[in-house]
């Protein structure tokens, strides 16, 4: 079965899926070196736009900018990004839902899914959590948080080598939350991805996600 996977970037969740058993294609309006599949610089929702080209697949997944809305503004503030008046969203769900065939969406909790069900890394044995969300037209099964086995999670994003603090309003004393990857093989191990440098990872998806999700689309299928 084939899957085209929309604002790809560097290709975290291209490679869950192709393990789960697609073949993957994958398109970004960046140039992506690194991206391990067939890739189409291109702009996703123009591709959506062309009924004949998306004949060739069976499902569609996305990850559209979303940097309106409160948590994900801050994440991506947290990344890097400073643009806050983009959610590209409902365009990309009302051009999946035209298109009829299988499709999944993904974004980071606060952004406006319909029904999303929520990943954990700490459910993947990773050491990342990065919780992130799911839409789909397809019914799947999110994964349940397993924080306490995880312990102290390695973050990838900001910068490396960072230990983020603050005050426990309710005590008043310090406390530490996770911390960034001290390097990069580090934070390749945390994610799971073996090909990406941080810039890349910092936005990638692990592809334990999507193998995960891959493996229920194709039983549903």
């Amino acid at each position: 079965m084939k899957l085209l996977d929309l604002f790809c970037k560097a290709g975290g969740a291209s490679m869950g899926y192709h393990t789960a058993g697609f073949e993957v294609v994958g398109v970004d309006i960046k140039k992506q070196k690194r991206y391990p599949f067939e890739f189409i610089h291109a702009d996703a929702l123009e591709i959506l736009a062309d009924r004949d080209f998306l004949k060739q697949f069976d499902v569609i997944a996305a990850s559209p900018p979303c940097q309106t809305h409160s948590s994900t503004k801050h994440l991506r503030n947290a990344q890097g990004h400073t643009t806050t008046k983009l959610d590209l969203i409902p365009e990309t769900r009302e051009a999946l839902e035209a298109w009829g065939g299988a499709y999944i969406i993904e974004n980071v909790p606060g952004a406006p899914l319909i029904n999303p069900i929520v990943l954990c890394g700490s459910s993947f044995g990773l050491k990342v959590r990065r919780h992130r969300q799911f839409e789909s037209n397809v019914k799947l099964l999110g994964s349940i948080c397993d924080h306490k086995k995880q312990g102290r999670p390695v973050g990838v994003y900001g910068a490396m080598k960072d230990n983020p603090k603050g005050i426990d309003r309710t005590t008043g004393k310090m406390v530490y939350g996770g911390r960034t990857a001290t390097s990069i093989e580090e934070a390749r191990e945390a994610m799971g991805i073996d090909w990406m440098l941080w810039g890349d990872l910092v936005e990638a998806i692990p592809p334990a996600y999507t193998h995960y999700l891959g493996k229920q689309l194709l039983e549903a299928r």
